[in-house]
């Protein structure tokens, strides 16, 4: 058993070597279970079960399963399922209000913004309260109107403690430490502030701002122009999250109801030919995986366009990666993450050059996680240089952080 350490204590969790096959298992499992319900119960042990519930929380599916599995496991599985679903039910109703309070000033002001994906998702009734965990309140607005909806959250009690690359990220002025493992409702409510929607497919900034906000907004909370322009959002959001390993099963699950919903003008919008920077040739391999859970729920004609859209080499790989490889599942530290989604040498060269000698931004970036994320502050690597950060990847495998974060607060969680 290794020792790791959630809040000041100690938590005995098996060695690595372990952690990998089962986290492979149990998620391959639970994610065709939400897909497609069985009637008979995974044989797992009490450790397959507290990794179950690693896996259920760091996916964002326990309201979800809490619903739709026909089997029952043991109690203390059903019980964090139905208390996981009850946490999200009482937050959902915080985040409602909030988005109320929100829209109001908006108008009061003059300030136009879209609420994104979960906001979006239940505006369109793909899901009820307590079904899907919100982390937090995505807003969109104009590059004009940054400072006026930053002002504006400022005099509802938040303020800015932090600036990504893809955000501003504001957060209650009396805000406290989150629950320690899954879903709770006291959890402090964050509001992310974006005036672009971007990704980073791994180097390259890949920006849909133009398709999402939409053409003639009026003053308050706004949506997105179009079904396809919710799913072209989510296929960015996917895309992204798979080039880094950090996709979760909730996004496949976002990405298959909302195909349910698609018109065939909506799925247009997606196969439409445009530009070069309107192509999506980042959105196959989403819709790729998506398709291994939830077949016939998009188009053949949309899988092979797209399919076309995207180069050779990315979408090969795509369809020989597990759902583990590219999602929070995945155990061990990679040096060149999502490298394969370069568009070409000299832009593969420099996200390695990227990678090996960080910028100044980056570098702020990895200072502000280590000093805010709970996960960051489990072990050693969040605070280690970049020249032992190499020799750790030349010389052995190193666990991530929120992987290893979400298993050993399951490990200590458990009664």
């Amino acid at each position: 058993m290794t020792v790791h350490a959630t809040a000041s204590n100690p938590v005995l969790v098996p060695p690595p070597a372990e952690l990998h096959p089962t986290l492979c298992e149990v998620t391959e499992r639970l994610a065709r279970e939400l897909a497609n319900p069985t009637s008979c119960a995974p044989d797992w042990s009490d450790y397959e079960w507290t990794m179950a519930r690693a896996v259920a929380a760091v996916h964002g599916i326990s309201p979800l399963l809490s619903r739709s599995l026909q089997w029952q496991g043991p109690s203390a599985w059903t019980s964090f399922l139905e208390e996981q679903r009850a946490h999200t039910a009482a937050r959902h109703s915080r985040l409602h209000a909030l988005l109320g309070s929100i829209d109001q000033k908006a108008r009061e002001a003059g300030v136009a913004a879209t609420a994104l994906k979960g906001a979006a998702l239940h505006d369109l009734g793909l899901y009820a309260a307590g079904d899907r965990p919100m982390a937090d309140i995505d807003l969109l607005v104009r590059p004009a109107d940054v400072q006026r909806m930053a002002a504006l959250l400022v005099s509802l009690g938040y303020c800015q403690s932090g600036v990504t690359w893809k955000e501003r990220i504001f957060t209650q002025v009396d805000e406290h430490a989150p629950a320690a493992f899954g879903e709770h409702s006291n959890n402090s409510l964050k509001i992310e502030l974006h005036e672009r929607i971007c990704e980073k497919l791994p180097w390259r900034l890949t920006d849909a701002s133009e398709f999402i906000f939409p053409l003639q907004p009026h003053p308050g909370l706004n949506g997105y122009p179009s079904k396809g322009s919710l799913m072209r959002h989510l296929l960015l959001h996917a895309a992204g999250s798979m080039a880094f390993q950090g996709l979760r099963i909730l996004q496949l699950h976002d990405i298959a109801l909302l195909s349910t919903r698609m018109s065939e003008s909506d799925w247009n919008e997606i196969a439409a030919s445009g530009s070069p920077d309107a192509r999506m040739w980042w959105a196959f391999p989403p819709l790729e995986l998506m398709s291994r859970y939830y077949p016939s729920r998009v188009p053949r004609r949309i899988l092979a366009a797209l399919r076309n859209d995207c180069s050779y080499f990315l979408r090969a790989l795509a369809a020989r990666k597990s759902l583990v490889e590219v999602s929070y599942s995945y155990l061990w530290v990679r040096a060149f993450p999502g490298i394969e989604w370069s568009q070409s040498i000299p832009e593969c060269l420099a996200y390695a050059a990227s990678r090996v000698r960080p910028n100044a931004g980056h570098m702020a970036q990895r200072k502000y996680v280590e000093t805010t994320q709970a996960w960051a502050k489990q072990g050693e690597w969040s605070s280690m240089s970049q020249g032992r950060r190499i020799l750790r990847w030349l010389a052995s495998r190193q666990t991530r952080p929120t992987v290893m974060h979400a298993i050993s607060a399951a490990f200590a969680n458990v009664e």
